[in-house]
């Protein structure tokens, strides 16, 4: 039997793709293709990188404005325009936080401790819930301000001798609460106590000294400490005034009717001492002189005992005899020697 031809029904044999047939086209279209992704994937990776690196700077300021530390802030340049964009809503959020603590610390330095009351809170054109801190601000300045402006009214004029203020308990419709309330509530009691305290003086003042109306005292209701013991003070000098005026009225009265034997006997010093004392010896000289002159008009006119004479002790009147009165010593020395 003869051989087959080979090209007699038989598969020929497969052929090494040489690096330029097609086999090696696929070859270099995969590599090709492995090539673009590992770039795709290191620049993702780069990418992923630098914002990782921003997450940690984002992170870091806020912990610092977490602190109350507002200088911190984040880089305005990122390849990622989206951390570009946070990194600037962050900054700007930080700067007002910055700027609303240095207008608190102006405020509260301005209005706590050099009184400026009119001074206020301001962030510009503020919105939302800035604003709101605003009117928060500004309505307890408002609130502090006007109860101590009334205060230091109604005390200035006290001071100036008007006692007619008093302090508002209402402001613009709404009550004074707390402590406002209750140093309110004490201003106005310490202005009607004085007002109370001096209507009274000057009404005893003028219904014992002017009116001549004795015995009048002061009342105050619900007066202590020093208030009262002006009250007390007052009522004293108008007691002892009332009972020397009295008494010496009651002496010169009883002297004026005839009887002599009334004296003065209330507790006196100073002038009203030396007026007690020139009283009550013109009394006893008096009465004395009116026993004297009622014995010898008794003697000599009644039991015509002649030759009596008046002797009042403590009697001087110059030209005349102490123990006679109307005789000169000249006459009287005249009629001896005869």
């Amino acid at each position: 039997m003869a051989p087959k031809s080979p090209s007699a029904g038989a598969r020929p044999a497969r052929k090494r793709l040489s690096p330029g047939s097609v086999g090696g086209n696929g070859a270099r279209q995969n590599d090709h293709a492995n090539g673009t992704n590992g770039a795709a994937a290191s620049a993702a990776s780069t990418v992923v990188a630098v914002d990782d690196v921003a997450l940690h700077d984002l992170l870091r300021a806020l912990r610092a404005a977490n602190d109350g530390d507002f200088s911190v802030r984040m880089p305005g340049r990122h390849r990622n325009p989206l951390m570009a964009d946070i990194a600037q809503a962050f900054n700007a959020m930080v700067d007002k936080n910055a700027r609303a603590t240095r207008e608190l610390g102006r405020v509260g330095r301005l209005v706590g401790r050099e009184g400026r009351m009119a001074e206020r809170f301001t962030m510009g054109d503020a919105r939302g819930g800035w604003a709101e801190q605003s009117g928060s601000v500004n309505g307890l300045i408002e609130n502090l301000s006007r109860p101590t402006t009334e205060i230091a009214r109604v005390i200035e004029a006290v001071a100036q001798g008007d006692l007619g203020q008093r302090m508002a308990l209402t402001i613009e419709g709404q009550p004074v609460k707390g402590e406002f309330l209750r140093i309110g509530t004490a201003v106005n009691s310490m202005v009607d106590q004085l007002s109370s305290f001096a209507d009274e003086v000057t009404r005893v003042a003028r219904e014992v000294g002017t009116d001549g109306q004795l015995g009048g005292q002061a009342k105050v209701k619900g007066v202590s400490g020093t208030w009262k013991a002006l009250t007390d003070s007052v009522n004293f000098l108008a007691s002892n005034l009332t009972s020397q005026v009295r008494n010496i009225a009651q002496v010169t009265t009883a002297v004026a009717r005839g009887d002599l034997t009334q004296k003065i006997t209330v507790d006196a010093r100073g002038e009203i001492l030396e007026l007690k004392n020139t009283i009550n010896t013109m009394v006893d000289q008096l009465s004395t002189f009116a026993d004297e002159v009622t014995r010898v008009a008794r003697e000599v006119g009644t039991e015509g005992i002649l030759g009596g004479q008046a002797e009042v002790r403590g009697e001087h009147r110059p030209g005349h005899h102490r123990g006679c009165p109307g005789r000169s010593d000249a006459e009287d020395h005249r009629r001896r020697e005869g």
